[in-house]
């Protein structure tokens, strides 16, 4: 078995932990869930089995810290293209194109089979990540709505439709489709969310602000 060596014990335990997360996302996606052990994530890992509950309790606690730690590195990565990309309605379209390839390769299971191998306390740290992403989504759409490109509305029903839009966007994705087809897709349901959110667009397909409704007539004047 290949030992993970670092110069210190901290940098020791953090790449340690590195490995597991990233063993238990390798055959989180290969396997799924369901045949998912402590000891094969050791395995994979290249640790040994107690080396991972020296980080874990149990699979529930490791899930939540895998699902966490994936949050954490697709907001960054997110947060940086965003940051390139100065219209909001554009940047909705990042959002979207970020998910979608994160949703296809994640293989979280959905929130309904989690809750049957999660305690009520994990189910519930898992609910953090998914209220994060909502959060980033939430704050583009009511800058989208500040400065004119779509219509006022609930900025947090809207996220929660979005994310179940895209939710089935992901399952729809098939691994035997071409990379061709698959941006497509992707491409077609940035537009489709886009458009039904209220967003308007030139005939280069740039974003537009909406017409200003004029102002009601005062019985009164």
């Amino acid at each position: 078995m290949p030992r993970i060596t670092a110069p210190s014990n901290a940098a020791q335990r953090k790449r340690t932990q590195r490995a597991i997360l990233d063993a238990f996302g390798e055959l989180l996606y290969s396997n799924g869930l369901t045949d998912l052990t402590m000891t094969r994530v050791a395995k994979t890992a290249g640790v040994g089995r107690t080396a991972v509950y020296n980080y874990f309790a149990d699979m529930g606690e490791l899930l939540v810290a895998y699902a966490l730690d994936k949050t954490e590195r697709f907001v960054a990565d997110l947060n940086r293209d965003l940051s390139a990309t100065e219209n909001p309605v554009d940047q909705l379209g990042v959002y979207i194109q970020h998910q979608i390839e994160d949703l296809s390769r994640r293989h979280l299971p959905p929130g309904q089979a989690m809750r049957t191998v999660l305690s009520p306390e994990d189910f519930a740290k898992l609910g953090e990540h998914v209220q994060k992403l909502q959060g980033v989504l939430a704050g583009i759409l009511r800058r989208a709505m500040d400065e004119g490109y779509l219509p006022e509305g609930d900025t947090h029903e809207l996220s929660q439709l979005v994310h179940g839009s895209l939710t089935s966007t992901a399952d729809r994705t098939t691994s035997v489709e071409s990379s061709r087809a698959q941006q497509e897709r992707t491409m077609a349901t940035v537009r489709f969310i886009q458009r039904g959110l209220g967003a308007q667009f030139d005939a280069q397909m740039r974003p537009v602000r909406l017409p200003q409704q004029p102002p009601q007539l005062s019985a009164v004047s």
